[in-house]
């Protein structure tokens, strides 16, 4: 892995290409994201699968170190909720309203592969139709 590749799997993620995924993250790969944790590529597609049907997402790598074994980086991560869901990963959202991830992503490297990576919250912020703004914390 280096910073072209980790640049490549952003922008590809960003075009919602699941097939990054594949191309990126290793069989095996664990996530834990808060306090959700899933295992496998085929759990990560499902999962953004999920949150894909009704959001918009854009990440927003924003300081990024890498070395042989680790990435890490400071992300902000855009959702646009593009449909009424009362069952979304973050509760009831409509459309319209917008989620904000500032935080840092670890990514361990195994082959050249994401083998774990793991999200840890500086803040999430939801902002609704109206434009107000509230700190959520940790959505998971």
């Amino acid at each position: 892995m280096n910073l072209k590749r980790f640049a490549d799997y952003i922008r590809r993620f960003n075009a919602r290409d699941p097939g990054a995924f594949e191309d990126y993250l290793a069989p095996d790969v664990a996530v834990q994201n808060g306090t959700l944790r899933y295992t496998g590529v085929e759990a990560m597609k499902a999962h953004y699968a999920r949150i894909w049907s009704g959001m918009k997402e854009t990440l927003d790598p924003r300081r990024v170190v890498c070395d042989a074994d680790t990435l890490a980086v400071e992300m902000h991560t855009h959702f646009e909720v593009l449909k009424n869901d009362p069952d979304s990963l973050f509760g009831p959202v409509v459309q319209g309203e917008t989620f904000d991830y500032t935080g840092i992503i670890m990514y361990r490297i195994r082959d050249g592969r994401f083998a774990d990576i793991q999200v840890a919250y500086l803040d999430f912020v939801h902002t609704d139709v109206q434009g107000r703004r509230r700190s959520l914390g940790i959505p998971h």
